[in-house]
């Protein structure tokens, strides 16, 4: 019988405590313990990008991971970017270029643009594709997701 480890973390804002197996992967626990399922499970290898999330505010590949590694920190998924059911400006922005095809990626593909928008720095096309260069993405050839992200970081007057 393996012991249990009590998890406590903020995750999308809300206080959150569990106690879990200390094997549990960070991916498993936002899933299967927390209930949210926009975090998505592709490789369980951290190669496809799909669990994606923000932990203390830098992005991090939730399948290489333990839960009890995130123990006090500060968790983002996906369903943490909105409010609601408002959009947030990245959400919208992948919306209205078409930057979704199967949908599979498209969580990690946006904690990583909204990472990449936090960092407030002005980027080239080209250094749109290398930062996002983690997330694969098997359906869209990227044009859409880089025109998205090309778009928003335009808005903010960071586009090179």
């Amino acid at each position: 019988m393996v012991n249990k480890v009590k998890v406590n973390l903020k995750l999308n804002g809300e206080r959150f405590s569990a106690e879990i197996d200390p094997r549990m992967l960070l991916c498993d626990f936002i899933r299967d313990v927390a209930g949210l399922t926009g975090t998505h499970i592709g490789c369980m290898t951290g190669n496809c990008g799909a669990c994606t999330v923000l932990m203390n505010g830098r992005t991090v590949k939730s399948c290489t991971i333990l839960a009890a590694q995130a123990n006090g920190s500060d968790i983002t998924t996906i369903e943490g970017l909105s409010k609601g059911l408002e959009l947030n400006p990245i959400q919208r922005a992948f919306h209205k270029r078409y930057a979704v095809q199967c949908g599979y990626c498209t969580p990690g593909m946006i904690i990583t643009a909204h990472y990449l928008l936090s960092l407030g720095k002005t980027l080239s096309r080209q250094e749109i594709r290398e930062h996002i260069s983690g997330n694969l993405c098997r359906c869209t050839g990227y044009q859409n997701i880089i025109d998205a992200i090309e778009e928003l970081l335009r808005d903010k007057g960071l586009l090179r």
